[in-house]
């Protein structure tokens, strides 16, 4: 057995030392090697029974646990060392933790006891001597079926005897849970100041809330200065001014150039629709069929090269037009590009 485990072992002996000394006396009394009091034989049993639960409620006290993490000090700090390495968080070029030593002692502090025990310790043990009285009345009632007068003192007697030591039991209840108390004050005070210990040496390696909130409000600044600037970059007016003159302007020569051409046009047909007119006339009344043939297929020629050049016009008017919508969708993809950018800055600092 170490040195540790030997002091936390003392820890237990001073805990159930008193509560012993009780038992034993009312034990010394029971057997009648001393006769200062008197006990019944159920009563003294129901003590011991409380006695033994109370000793199994020992190892879970927070005196005794304290003792067994000062035992094992060393493996705490290697764990809480490992701990904050894993929580680690850099910012601005430093890295510290984001660990609260506090938060790991007390999730520490759950393993090497249980809590449930711990909890319920102080109220069990009055509850148990209350139950304990009520048994050893009932096991002492007597029946009083008796004849005679002296026999009905007797039995008497008996009772109030029986009732008299009963009352030990829930003394013994009352006292265990403020021993109980006292040691497991004593024993939080000392995790305290073990955490407080704690915190002193490891500060400089965790981040404070202080700090946290600092660096929180900063990129929370610099997140809407990198959105304002994508915005800016992304949706600038000059540029859109820009874009939406030099196209005006192109698209204000093709309709000048269309309206010309569509104006040749229809001059040429109209001349063409006048010439077949004419040619249809001289059918019908000078009935030249060879002149009025030669002038309508001259005149067809004529109708089909007005209508090619309508349809060069209309390439050249797709062709600027297309030319327009390229330029546009280009600047639309330089916008997306922006954006793009935008959206990977904000990612990176909210990262």
């Amino acid at each position: 057995m170490d040195s540790g485990s030997s002091n936390c072992f003392g820890r237990f002996v001073t805990i159930a030392f008193v509560p012993f000394l009780f038992v034993l006396f009312l034990g010394v009394n029971y057997f009648g090697i001393i006769d200062l009091t008197h006990i019944s034989t159920h009563t003294f049993y129901i003590i011991v029974v409380i006695f033994l639960i109370f000793l199994l409620f020992i190892p879970h006290n927070a005196f005794i646990s304290v003792c067994k993490i000062k035992s094992q000090f060393s493996v705490t700090r290697n764990e809480l060392e490992k701990n904050l390495e894993k929580t680690a968080l850099t910012i601005e070029g430093k890295t510290k933790s984001v660990l609260s030593v506090r938060d790991f002692l007390d999730d520490y502090f759950k393993n090497v006891r249980n809590n449930n025990f711990a909890k319920v310790a102080s109220s069990t043990f009055p509850m148990l001597g209350i139950l304990g009285t009520f048994i050893a009345i009932a096991i002492s009632m007597p029946d009083f079926t008796v004849s005679s007068s002296k026999e009905l003192d007797s039995e008497i007697s008996t009772l109030l005897s029986g009732v008299g030591t009963a009352f030990y039991a829930s003394i013994f209840g009352i006292f265990l849970s403020l021993w109980w108390t006292f040691f497991e004050r004593l024993g939080l005070s000392s995790i305290e100041q073990l955490t407080l210990s704690l915190e002193d040496i490891y500060t400089k390696y965790i981040w404070s809330e202080r700090e946290l909130l600092k660096f929180k409000y900063n990129q929370k600044a610099i997140l809407d200065n990198e959105l304002i600037r994508a915005l800016k970059e992304t949706f600038n007016l000059d540029f859109i001014k820009d874009v939406n003159r030099e196209h005006l302007t192109s698209y204000e020569k093709i309709i000048d150039n269309t309206k010309i051409g569509l104006g040749e046009v229809e001059n040429a047909l109209k001349n063409s629709t006048k010439a077949l007119t004419n040619s249809i006339e001289k059918l019908n009344i000078v009935q030249n069929n060879v002149d009025a043939k030669i002038s309508l297929e001259n005149n067809l020629s004529e109708f089909n090269r007005n209508a090619k050049e309508l349809q060069k016009l209309l390439e050249s008017f797709d062709n600027g037009l297309d030319n327009s919508l390229k330029k546009v969708d280009h600047e639309l993809a330089t916008a997306v590009e922006h954006i793009s950018t935008m959206v990977e800055s904000i990612s990176k600092i909210k990262e």
